[in-house]
């Protein structure tokens, strides 16, 4: 172990886009931070992104089933930690959402068209989605 671990530890965090059977994406209000956003979180110690995304689903939304195939992975800087965030496509779930203290409310959205509100990452993520914009791997 090095010291850089010490004063610049890196984090994992997963996003999941999650798609209904007419192409739209789920997004979701926290009831901490404003807009509209991909619903993810953190990935528990030793605990495999792909499961960690749908686990977060399932707490956040209530998202039951579905398959998590990986799509990319971004950086970004929080303070003094990278985080690392690897974004998942989930299909087949099916969502049973009622509010809770972390998200307050969620939408289906053309992923073109997204709500007003849609935070800068969301965009950025749904335009390369769509194929509007090349792939960063910046979050």
């Amino acid at each position: 172990m090095t010291l850089r671990v010490l004063w610049a530890p890196t984090a994992l965090g997963v996003v999941g886009l999650v798609l209904d059977d007419q192409g739209r994406v789920l997004l979701v209000r926290h009831s901490y931070n404003p807009g509209w956003r991909l619903p993810g979180g953190g990935v528990g110690r030793g605990e495999p992104p792909a499961q960690a995304v749908l686990r977060e689903l399932q707490e956040e939304v209530g998202l039951a089933g579905g398959l998590a195939d990986f799509v990319s992975l971004h950086s970004r800087g929080a303070g003094w930690v990278t985080m690392v965030v690897a974004l998942y496509r989930v299909t087949g779930g099916a969502v049973n959402f009622h509010p809770n203290l972390e998200i307050r409310e969620i939408c289906f959205a053309d992923p073109r068209h997204p709500p007003e509100g849609t935070t800068p990452a969301t965009l950025r993520r749904l335009a390369e989605f769509t194929g509007a914009v090349t792939p960063s791997p910046y979050w």
